[in-house]
C-alpha cells in the first residue's frame, strides 16, 4: 500500500528539514527501492494499491509489468487496508499480506515466514511490529475485518490494540521481526546506523537520495 510521491502530499513529517520537493523525492526513492526489492519474492503475485485514486499512471511507470494495481478506497487507513483485502479475497487469494510503501528493504526472509505462518491449517493473522508503537505488515488467511473497524491510527498503541482484538476473536496471531518505516528525521538516523549493508544492497536510489540532501547542507544524521 503505498501514497503516490507527489509534493506535499508525503513525508509532511520531515517538512522542515526537508522542502516539500524534497520529501516526495524521498518517498519516490524510497518506494522504487521496495518494489525492486520485492521482485526477489518468489511464489507471490504482487500488487500495488495506491492512492490517490488517479495516480495509477504513475505508480505504473514505478511499478512496471512486475506488478498489479488497485486504487484504494475508504476513509481512513483502516477501512483502505479492509477494502485491499476483500477486493484480493474477491480475486481468490487466500494467504494475504500487506505493508507499506515507506519501509527500508523489507528483508525477504520475513515475508517468507509470514506466508509460511498463513499457508498453515486454520484461521490465523500475522502481524510485524514497527518501532513506533504500531505494524508495518498485517497479513492473514481469512477475513477479519474487526481489525480494523473504529479503530485509532497513529498512535503507540495500535499494535496492542490489534493484538487485543485478536485475543478477543480468539483468532491466533503470530508476530514476526520488528521493523520500522520512514516518517521522522529520528527513522532516517536509525536507517543510517542500523541498515548501512541493507542500503548498499537494496536501497540504492535511497542512499543517493540521503546523501544528495547531506551535501545540499538540509540533513544532517551523523555519520
Amino acid at each position: 500500500m503505498a501514497k503516490a510521491p507527489l509534493r506535499g502530499a508525503v513525508k509532511t513529517r520531515l517538512v522542515p528539514p526537508l522542502t516539500p520537493e524534497q520529501a516526495a523525492d524521498l518517498c519516490r526513492a524510497l518506494l522504487s527501492d521496495q518494489l525492486d526489492h520485492l521482485s526477489n519474492l518468489a511464489g507471490a503475485e504482487r500488487y500495488l494499491a495506491y492512492e490517490p485514486a488517479d495516480a495509477e499512471e504513475m505508480m505504473r511507470e514505478l511499478g512496471g509489468d512486475d506488478y498489479r494495481y488497485l486504487a484504494q478506497r475508504g476513509g481512513d487507513l483502516g477501512a483502505r487496508m479492509n477494502q485491499v483485502f476483500g477486493d484480493l479475497w474477491q480475486r481468490g487469494h487466500r494467504s494475504i499480506v500487506l505493508i507499506g510503501g515507506d519501509l527500508p528493504a523489507l528483508p525477504i526472509d520475513i515475508l517468507d515466514q509470514a506466508f509460511a505462518e498463513l499457508g498453515c491449517a486454520g484461521r490465523k493473522v500475522v502481524l510485524g511490529p514497527s518501532r513506533d508503537g504500531g505494524y508495518y505488515l498485517v497479513g492473514m488467511n481469512q477475513a477479519t475485518p474487526e481489525l480494523f473497524m473504529n479503530m485509532t491510527w497513529s498512535h503507540d498503541r495500535v499494535l496492542a490494540e490489534t493484538r487485543s482484538r485478536l485475543e478477543a476473536l480468539s483468532v491466533p496471531w503470530v508476530s514476526l521481526p520488528s521493523w520500522f518505516d520512514i516518517d521522522t528525521i529520528e527513522d532516517l538516523r536509525h536507517l543510517q546506523e542500523q541498515c548501512a549493508q541493507v542500503m548498499r544492497q537494496s536501497m540504492p536510489r535511497t542512499q543517493a537520495c540521503l546523501e544528495q540532501l547531506r551535501c545540499s547542507g538540509c540533513l544532517k544524521l551523523g555519520t
